[in-house]
């Protein structure tokens, strides 16, 4: 009998894996995709020569995790690559706001809410080793609680509402292309939350990328695994736990929806029942394109910076976000966008470039954004379009059917509002465990949710620990 069998290879059954065998487990990880990663993977979308992320992209989390800070991951392959400046956010009259590592500089960028940025940052940057336990754990009660309560009494606002402090449109803006990687309406709390973490996680570790493409990190993690003596099964889709070898433990890195098909009929259907309410939210709509030369941005900042913010004003990005969570394609969406070749030239060929961009739509929308948000980057790149060679898009369906776990393009396993952020996937004092023993949940359906940074793996493996083995 095996210790514990892993389904799905994402970074949170990878990080789920490598901690079971790390306690001396004998463990299988199952993965139906003929590479690891799940949501962390590498292609040549476009054109041959050119690598693109297919999801993730950008990693402050991935530099954050403990989980992952503690394994060899650089003997494995692993090189992090930080841009001169993590964030650029380009506006209409030409220039850009920048988030630089420093609080002190970004700052400097901010007019009349230089020192307004100053008060609200430094404090929080001096207190990360405070505030990340909180940030990444699987508790909403932290253990230093007055200075996260500082924290928390500001996250807990909407974005719209919190960036109220801010006189000038450059701090505004900038606050709120952050909230908006929060996938939500940003008049709606906590969406403050997100504006405030990665604004942190950007001045103390940097927004990153992996040299070689996102795949290499997958890589590593499951190269690490290997040498602790895990298997990993590729090309092989479980429909059902009664297919899997016994074990003392199994590890599902899927979402409620997989899991009621993997487990729905040994599961009570109390707990049944409650997976079934489990809200997904937006869905991604991605563009890849190959491009004969680096973007044009019309703002010189921006070539300094690995991720670009494209949408405006404040009020342009809420009017986007606040369109997708009444379930319309927004017209002039907030688009995310990653430029990995500017600074890693392992992604093009010799003087060419790939961009990588996506921006919300509704769940399971079926409209083609491709036009819209190449409208977007036009917008604050004169020229961009005359550069590219090759072009490769995604909608909800395309992300689903390539990674299951991406409910109808939500790329978050699911809503991460006040309502499902500490409860997910169901309201349970130990929300990895299910009612049948044995069986844990360690996607980012759980605790502490989206991101790469392996955490619900590790909190879910140690779940299973002290439960099991």
């Amino acid at each position: 009998m095996l210790d514990a069998v892993v389904v799905g290879s994402g970074p949170n059954g990878l990080s789920a894996a490598i901690s079971l065998a790390r306690a001396g487990g004998s463990v299988l990880l199952v993965e139906a995709n003929d590479t690891v990663g799940g949501g962390v993977r590498s292609a040549e979308l476009t054109l041959p020569g050119f690598v693109h992320d297919i999801c993730s992209a950008i990693h402050p989390l991935a530099k954050a995790s403990p989980c992952f800070s503690e394994l060899p991951l650089e003997e494995h392959g692993v090189e992090f690559v930080e841009p001169p400046s993590p964030l650029a956010h380009p506006l209409d009259d030409g220039t850009a706001v920048v988030l630089e590592r420093s609080v002190d500089e970004t700052a400097a960028g901010l007019g009349p809410d230089a020192e307004e940025y100053r008060k609200l940052m430094a404090p929080l940057v001096e207190g990360a080793d405070r505030l990340q336990p909180f940030l990444l754990g699987y508790r909403p009660l932290p253990r230093r609680p007055i200075f996260t309560a500082r924290f928390g009494l500001r996250a807990l606002r909407s974005a719209v509402g919190f960036s109220k402090r801010f006189e000038g449109e450059r701090a505004k803006a900038l606050f709120a292309g952050l909230a908006a990687h929060s996938m939500q309406d940003l008049h709606r709390s906590p969406t403050a939350s997100f504006g405030l973490v990665l604004a942190l996680f950007g001045h103390v570790h940097g927004w990153p990328l992996v040299r070689g493409g996102s795949q290499r990190l997958a890589d590593a993690l499951a190269s690490y695994l290997s040498s602790l003596g895990g298997r990993i099964e590729l090309g092989r889709r479980i429909e059902s736990i009664d297919e899997l070898p016994k074990a003392r433990v199994i590890m599902l890195d899927v979402t409620p929806k997989q899991v009621i098909r993997l487990a729905g009929h040994r599961l009570p259907w109390r707990y049944l029942h409650a997976l079934q309410r489990y809200r997904y939210g937006p869905g991604a709509f991605k563009v890849d394109w190959a491009l004969d030369g680096p973007v044009p941005w019309r703002a010189e900042e921006c070539a300094r910076a690995g991720t670009i913010h494209i949408g405006g004003k404040l009020e342009e990005i809420a009017a986007s976000e606040r369109a997708t969570a009444r379930g319309d394609a927004p017209e002039r969406p907030f688009v995310l966008a990653a430029q990995q070749s500017r600074f890693d030239e392992t992604r093009a060929p010799d003087g060419r470039h790939a961009l990588w961009a996506y921006c919300h739509v509704p769940n399971r929308s079926t409209v083609d954004m491709t036009e819209r948000i190449e409208a977007q980057v036009e917008r604050f790149a004169p020229g961009f379009r005359d550069l590219i060679v090759g072009r490769s898009a995604w909608g909800p369906a395309e992300a689903e059917r390539h990674n299951e776990n991406y409910v109808g393009g939500d790329i978050n396993g699911g809503v991460q509002d006040l309502r499902q952020l500490y409860t997910r996937p169901v309201i349970r004092l130990n929300p990895y465990s299910t009612p049948l023993d044995g069986l844990f949940i360690c996607s980012s359906s759980t605790p502490p949710g989206g991101g790469v940074h392996g955490m619900c793996g590790y909190w879910a493996a140690r779940s299973a620990l002290r439960a099991c083995m």
